[in-house]
This record gives C-alpha cells, structure tokens and sequence, in this order.
C-alpha cells in the first residue's frame, strides 16, 4: 500500500500542499473566511450573480415548485420543464440549434470528448487546456497530441502529420490561469483546412465577453461554423451550478445517446434551473456589469504598471500576477491575508513549474477603494 502520509509530507515541503477554507455567509466581494472578514479576489462568480436578490428568489420559488432534488438522470425521470426551458434559452443565447444540459463542467467535457473520439482518432489540445479536456483527451482513447499554447502554428504541424480517422481541435476560450484568450479564428481555419472539428471550452469568456455576455466567439466575431462545438458552465459568471454543452441537432442528440457523464448522472435540481435562467436574463441584459469589469481591469492594471508587478497579458478579469516559485507565491498570499485580503497562492501542477503565481479575479461588485486596497497591499510585496 502506498505510504500516504509520506506523500502529503513531500507535498507539504515542496510548497504544494492545498488547504480548504470555510466561508459564512453568500459569495461577494466582502467575506468571513474562517472566522475573519476578508476583501476577496478569489472568485469567479466575474457579473456578481452568485448573490444577486433575483436569482435567489428563483431558486427559492423553484424550490417550493420542483423540490430539492431531479430524482434521476434526464433520461429516467429526471429531465423536467425548467431543464428544457434553459436548454431552450442557452441555444438562442449562443445562437445554436441546441443545448445540453451537464452536471458540471468537468463531466460535459469528459463526457463530449469521449463521445466524438474513440481508438483511431486524434485530439488535439492547447498545452495550458483546464484538466478536464486533458483528461477528456485521455480517457476518449484517442491519440492525444499537445501543441504549444496559443501556437497556431505548432497546432498546423500536427494536423499536417495525422494519421486518418476522426479529428477534434480542443481549447478553453479564455484560459483560466492566464486569463487570456485563445487565438479562435486561426484554430478555426486551421481545423476547416486539415478536416477537423473545433470544440471551445469558454466557461471563463461567457457572460464576460461580447454582446450580451456571448462569450469568446462573439468577442473575435466567429460563428457556429467556426466553432461547430461549444461548452459553457453556469458557476462562473451567470452564478450558478452546472455546464451545457451548445451545436447542431445532431452534435446534441449524438450526446444524449452516447455521453457517458450525461446518461449516468442525476440531472441537476430543478430549482437550480430556474435560478440559472434569472441568471441568464439578467446577465443578457446587464451590460453596465461588463462594463464595470472593464473599468476596473484597466484600473488595476495601470496601477500594476506604475507599480512595476509581474502582470501577465490579459483582458479579461482573470489578472496573473507571477511569482515564479511555489514558495514565493505562498508567501506573498500569506502577506495578503495579513492585510485582510484573499487571492489563493496557484501553484503546479494547476500551472507549468517556475509559472506559480497569484491569480487576482474581479468582480462587476467590486468599488474602485477596493482595486485601490488591493493595489496598496501589493505594493509591499517583494518582486
């Protein structure tokens, strides 16, 4: 048997070792982590929806409707009229034919993947991809094939050297460790000329980007025939629980008939549902909440710049900070909390070695004196 309490000690003196903390209370800027009050940069409820008063109340009346639990799976007895109607609302949300409901994001990309792919075909995935599409690619039994990140290039050579059978370009839309965003009309045409699919994770761009939140897609002007397969997850920016997975009838239809995660998994409670559909109303319609994250991203980052921090490139709300060492991050996380402030230490595997870093998320809640705060506490931290 594997000594276990060996490994968590390596763990532990290398720097990795992770450590839960409880919240009281709902997810906002200002929270009560163990105890203690704390100014958060911690999350990735990015609109504020995840306290919202309207999207309580529907999960509350969708409660007293449908109860706490689905029963069973979608195809038992578990599919129910508040499921089919934000299937609905996703599919005009992301201008598709169709939607999928999933349990989480983690089991819409293992179960998509598996279902396209099996033995003589290829995957291939952006080096920086979430885990879940690595291990998507993994357990589909396809040949998997990693291209350097955002490298469309490096991404052709492999396409130029397959083998036959399916093929399916896999990327997150905005990354979530870096916070930047995939080069999508250049992995389009790259799959449109080599005969391959494209499947976009943008669990980090939707409700962020573009018109009305459409994500990543609409943000770079692509379509559905870029970008024939589109995953989503509802616990980031519309506030919520869950995943979907948007395409052709076909695309949707072939999941429900062969994605193991969907067949063989309880559907999520009514209740949540409905609060996902107020979340995704409020989230179409609440512009000034994109806006505000875009006032307060350029706040920051002008601020970083003066500052002279480590920033990594991006636009979105996700704002690397690097720290290089597993070592360095965790200290310089710790002399946050001192301060009051929460913004978790990443460190790998989650990103490549000498890539730790703190990972500062903004919210459309937080006020300018809270970006200052945030700046005035980094400011002592040592390069």
């Amino acid at each position: 048997m594997k000594d276990l309490a060996a490994g968590l000690a390596r763990r532990r003196r290398a720097h990795l070792y992770r450590s839960r903390r409880v919240l009281s209370g709902m997810q906002g800027p200002e929270l009560v982590v163990d105890g203690r009050p704390m100014l958060s940069f911690n999350s990735n409820d990015y609109l504020g929806l995840a306290s919202h008063p309207e999207v309580i109340t529907a999960l509350q009346r969708g409660a007293e409707r449908y109860g706490a639990g689905s029963g069973a799976a979608h195809l038992v007895s578990g599919h129910g009229a508040a499921h089919h109607a934000l299937e609905e609302e996703l599919a005009d949300f992301t201008g598709r034919p169709r939607a999928l409901l999933f349990s989480t994001g983690y089991m819409a990309n293992l179960g998509l993947v598996s279902a396209l792919l099996g033995r003589g075909d290829e995957v291939f995935e952006d080096r920086l991809n979430h885990a879940s599409l690595i291990d998507a690619g993994i357990l589909s039994r396809a040949r998997l094939k990693r291209y350097a990140h955002a490298d469309v290039d490096a991404l052709l050579k492999l396409l130029r050297a397959r083998h036959g059978g399916g093929a399916l370009v896999v990327t997150d839309g905005v990354f979530s460790m870096d916070g930047d965003i995939a080069p999508l009309a250049g992995l389009a045409e790259a799959a449109r000329r080599h005969d391959a699919w494209l499947m976009v994770d943008d669990a980090h761009g939707l409700g962020v980007l573009g018109e009305q939140g459409r994500g990543s897609l609409d943000h770079l002007g692509l379509g559905r025939d870029d970008v024939p397969v589109l995953m989503g997850t509802l616990g980031k920016a519309f506030g919520t629980f869950g995943a979907f997975v948007a395409g052709s009838e076909e695309l949707i239809e072939t999941l429900i008939q062969q994605a193991r995660t969907y067949i063989y998994t309880t559907a999520l409670p009514p209740a949540v549902a409905e609060a996902t559909r107020a979340g995704l109303r409020i989230a179409r319609g609440d512009e000034w909440r994109r806006q505000r994250l875009r006032e307060l991203v350029g706040r920051f980052r002008a601020g970083a710049e003066q500052l002279g921090l480590p920033l990594m490139d991006s636009v979105t709300p996700i704002q690397p900070l690097l720290a290089g060492t597993a070592e360095r991050a965790l200290a310089w996380s710790r002399r946050l909390e001192e301060r009051g402030i929460l913004i978790s230490a990443i460190r790998p595997p989650t990103v490549p070695e000498g890539g730790a870093r703190l990972r500062v998320t903004f919210s459309a809640l937080h006020t300018d004196e809270q970006a200052d705060r945030l700046l005035e506490a980094l400011a002592e931290l040592k390069p």
